[in-house]
């Protein structure tokens, strides 16, 4: 067990989870996720054994089949999967977004329905909100649902769907203007629609195409995708929660939980970047002695671990807001933020101590090179949460008078 990144106070269950996963990491994921990296390979028998794990449900109550942890929990989990590939844990994430979302506002029949499979793992989530046209600007969605009898009939386009193909539940954000007069504010006239389809790439249901992977310059391995909606059907009762104008609200609900996973895969690949820079550090010799005896390479050390630890610190500290019912924005903001801040220093000193064999495949921290940027724009980029965090703290001290 390493000295960084200790979380006190956790149960003897909390614990004996993490260990497992731990060990899970170290024996199945570390030692293949380069090479299915540099292939873009989808890591099937991580997901399997995952699944066995019981990681897909560990959110879910057990009335469900699921394990019924906190977010905490889930957070540490993230932490310790996306220290051995990040892209296993965005797997894992637009899956237990959707579960949330589903517990939290899902009519009963939808809870029943969905929830038991979502923690057996054998329906798929992911969930989708942007658009080609629209990036953070979320009320400028243009993707709509209009009501046809029984039915919805969804029109538009979609983007950056993490799971978009190997997902077989999708949630999608869509305006609708039923029941909703002129001049509404554009965050209350969209909803939630629960799209089931199959798994794959072209034509997965009628009316629903999922064109094909985008190409990307890491996170790579889980599929992104586009897709597109062209006359496709739902029934009025996969409206989630049954309320149509409600779908903006359910989203950031959803959002608020995924930057706290986004603040723990900061902190996951953090740590593991760390750990190849010390080690690397103690092996390379220059100058007569390992270059960890020089003081510049002290120096980088000494703020990496620094660095480490605070994300930690600040992540813990967001989840545990969630788990005792309180607002957590501002501190999920500030967690997501930092982390993935932090992640990409920690990550460009670790390979600035390997020198020139950073720049080489054959090294892990090519790969997290690769990868820690997209923390910084995942879940809302950088500028986002300075705004909802600078918000908070207009409302928090407000002057009075």
């Amino acid at each position: 067990m390493t000295r960084l990144a200790q979380t006190e106070g956790l149960t003897d269950i909390q614990r004996e989870i993490l260990s497992t996963v731990r060990g899970f990491v170290d024996k199945e994921i570390l030692p293949v996720a380069t090479e299915l990296e540099h292939k873009d390979e989808y890591p099937t028998q991580i997901v399997e054994g995952l699944k066995e794990l019981g990681v897909f449900g560990l959110m879910i109550p057990e009335e469900y089949g699921g394990l019924g942890e906190s977010l905490l929990t889930y957070a540490l989990t993230v932490e310790e999967i996306a220290r051995g590939w990040m892209s296993v844990s965005g797997i894992i994430n637009t899956h237990f977004i959707v579960a949330y979302m589903l517990k939290q506002h899902g009519t009963q029949e939808q809870k029943d329905y969905f929830l038991p499979k979502m923690a057996a793992g054998e329906i798929r989530g992911a969930f989708s909100m942007s658009e080609p046209a629209l990036g953070s600007d979320v009320s400028a969605i243009s993707s709509k649902g209009v009501r046809d009898g029984e039915a919805y009939v969804l029109n538009g386009q979609k983007m950056w769907l993490t799971n978009g193909g190997s997902s077989t539940l999708v949630a999608v954000l869509c305006r609708t203007d039923e029941g909703h007069p002129e001049g509404t504010a554009p965050h209350k006239s969209m909803t939630t629609f629960l799209v089931e389809k199959e798994t794959g790439f072209g034509e997965v249901r009628p009316g629903l195409t999922i064109p094909g992977k985008i190409d990307k310059m890491g996170y790579k391995g889980v599929d992104t995708t586009e897709l597109i909606m062209d006359g496709l059907r739902i029934p009025a009762d996969r409206v989630l929660g049954g309320e149509t104008g409600r779908g903006f609200y359910h989203m950031m609900d959803g959002v608020e939980v995924g930057r706290v996973n986004v603040a723990a895969r900061g902190c996951g690949v953090a740590q593991r970047a760390f750990e190849l820079g010390v080690d690397y550090a103690q092996q390379r010799h220059t100058f007569g002695k390992p270059i960890a005896q020089h003081q510049a390479i002290q120096f980088k050390l000494a703020e990496m671990a620094t660095k480490v630890e605070a994300a930690h610190a600040m992540m813990v500290n967001a989840a545990r807001k969630k788990d005792s019912g309180q607002r957590n924005d501002l501190e999920a903001g500030m967690a997501k933020y930092l982390a993935s801040e932090y992640c990409k220093e920690v990550v460009e000193d670790a390979f600035r101590i390997h020198g020139g064999y950073g720049f080489s495949k054959e090294y892990e921290i090519e790969r997290l090179y690769r990868e820690a940027p997209m923390l910084l724009i995942g879940e809302g980029t950088a500028e986002i949460q300075k705004m909802i965090i600078g918000r908070r703290l207009l409302e928090e001290y407000r002057i009075q008078g």
